[in-house]
């Protein structure tokens, strides 16, 4: 079964580097969405960084998160925290754990 994972990302460097790396980034997001890595994303508010709700095993999540251009490029870093849902609404059941 996927793990459910929380990647956490805080911006480390100046917003206009990050906006220089943004259309990339989306790019990259809209690769692990397609590949059914990525559920949910968005970026904090104050504009700090972004959170990233994931799905699949750690190791695989370490290794996306080591291609994202943020990363790459040294702008940002992630924090990833797996998740255990124990409760949900019904639209995300499939993503309970079930002990």
């Amino acid at each position: 079964m996927s793990r459910l994972f929380v990647l956490d990302v805080h911006y480390v460097a100046d917003l206009a580097e990050i906006d220089a790396l943004l259309e990339p980034h989306r790019e990259y997001l809209a690769r692990q969405y397609d590949a059914g890595v990525f559920l949910a994303s968005g970026r904090k508010e104050p504009r700090t960084g972004g959170v990233i709700l994931a799905t699949g095993e750690r190791e695989a999540i370490e290794a996306v998160v080591r291609t994202d251009p943020f990363t790459v490029h040294g702008v940002a870093t992630y924090a990833i925290t797996e998740f255990l849902p124990t409760m949900t609404a019904p639209v995300l059941e499939g993503l309970r754990h079930r002990a």
